[in-house]
């Protein structure tokens, strides 16, 4: 009988802990990298060795009982490295995006300014924990903002690929900006990587 050995790992950061701040602190970076992320990969290794052992078992009513446990650990693993891949040292940061992703913007959201309003007025008022994320629905041909709770991640919604996540977990900005998470969602901007996004649109179109 074959054996599971798939092992998911932490992916490395395309930059120091401290490259992000003032916006991002050290401390935040570090913590939600090794501690949060190696978290959820720790976990999702240990739910999957269950799952395949419940499978080998013909266990179907552990297999489906194990499945929520996958699906918040894998997302969680899903979407921090999509995160950390969207951010970009302030002095490397564009500022705002161009070429198809300020065209998509434009078109579906009147201007880039109107879609940063929209975009954090609609993620701070996720409840409790979550993500906000700019995603290309391929069906409809547009994008459009996403806000989903604690770790469900946009890919699992059919024709939806993620092109930017905003993690709003307390734990990715409560040390430095505390309770206020419109100002976190307002400084983010400055760390944003939108040659990344404007990659992922060029791949999901």
């Amino acid at each position: 009988m074959p054996t599971h050995t798939t092992s998911y790992k932490l992916p490395d950061l395309p930059y120091d802990y401290d490259a992000l701040e003032p916006v991002i602190s050290a401390e935040i970076m570090q913590l939600h990298h090794q501690k949060h992320h190696q978290a959820y990969i720790n976990n999702l290794n240990q739910v999957l060795e269950k799952y395949h052992e419940a499978e080998a078992k013909n266990d179907m009513p552990k297999a489906v009982s194990l499945q929520p446990s996958i699906r918040f650990n894998g997302g969680g693993h899903i979407n921090h490295s999509l995160f950390w891949e969207n951010l970009c040292p302030p002095k490397n940061a564009l500022g705002k995006p161009s070429g198809q992703v300020l065209e998509a913007i434009e078109k579906d959201f009147g201007s880039f300014t109107d879609f940063q309003k929209r975009f954090n007025a609609e993620t701070a008022a996720i409840q409790g924990s979550g993500w906000g994320w700019l995603a290309y629905n391929k069906p409809r041909q547009q994008l459009d903002i996403v806000c989903l709770s604690n770790q469900d991640p946009v890919s699992t919604i059919p024709g939806m690929t993620p092109l930017l996540g905003v993690d709003v977990w307390e734990h990715a900005y409560y040390l430095q900006y505390k309770n206020a998470r419109p100002k976190y969602l307002e400084a983010i901007w400055q760390v944003i990587d939108w040659k990344r996004v404007e990659e992922r649109l060029a791949n999901s179109l």
